[in-house]
């Protein structure tokens, strides 16, 4: 499988590193301001750059036909421009806040534990999240993904990561030092406490999901999620 790389930082090169032991090439690696030349030759493209750049990848493979997979966050308000051009051109497209493996098992739980909470209302459901100093968006879209399914459920109506408020939930934003990422849940009551969380140990596992995903989407049309490639519907 040829690949193009759109964003070659910290995540692209473990992208690039695993995708080689799988036996892929890198046709193309792309930083901020290098040009598209040689995506034509890919197979599928894999997108891990920076939100200003994200919609400009994501449709420079769409209007070609090329497969691209997406783990860029903090560009959403842009997702269904992108899910458009997908089917205008007949193309692929997966968006994922996180490929991890674990992480999508976690937005599993988190959505099942929301429901069973729903009848609990004497608990009170918050969030935490902490990544490294280098992440520019607040809060991760992971978070915004585990966030959303407790809304979907819950009596929340939305979220914040300014200040507590009954009605909106939550979410407690830490920047430390190498931290690739850590997600918790936690519902409160006067007498106890459940918390469920998910801590990344490094950037591997969400390199390994991209370059699954990527594999997966070879012929295939349409926009997908991490649910379809995990066969978790």
């Amino acid at each position: 499988m040829k690949i193009a790389l759109l964003g070659y930082g910290k995540m692209g090169k473990v992208i690039e590193q695993i995708a080689l032991e799988r036996g892929h090439e890198i046709v193309l690696r792309k930083g901020s301001s290098d040009s598209y030349d040689g995506l034509e030759n890919s197979d599928v493209a894999i997108d891990f750059s920076v939100p200003d750049a994200a919609v400009n990848n994501i449709s420079a493979c769409l209007k070609k036909g090329i497969p691209v997979v997406s783990g860029t966050t903090g560009w959403l308000e842009n997702y269904h421009h992108m899910v458009n051009l997908c089917e205008e051109k007949n193309a692929a497209f997966i968006y994922g806040s996180n490929f991890s493996l674990g992480v999508n098992l976690f937005f599993e739980l988190n959505d099942y534990l929301a429901k069973m909470m729903s009848k609990f209302n004497q608990y009170n459901v918050t969030m935490q999240e902490i990544h490294h100093t280098q992440k520019l968006d607040k809060p991760s879209g992971t978070a915004i993904s585990l966030a959303n399914a407790i809304i979907n459920h819950t009596y929340k109506n939305n979220w914040n990561i300014e200040t507590p408020k009954a009605d909106e939930l939550f979410i407690d934003v830490k920047r430390e030092d190498n931290v690739p990422g850590t997600h918790s849940v936690f519902y409160q009551s006067e007498v106890d406490t459940i918390e469920i969380k998910h801590t990344a140990h490094n950037r591997n596992g969400f390199a390994l999901g991209a370059v699954i995903a990527a594999e997966w989407i070879i012929g295939k049309k349409g926009v997908f999620t991490m649910k379809d490639v995990l066969d978790l519907k």
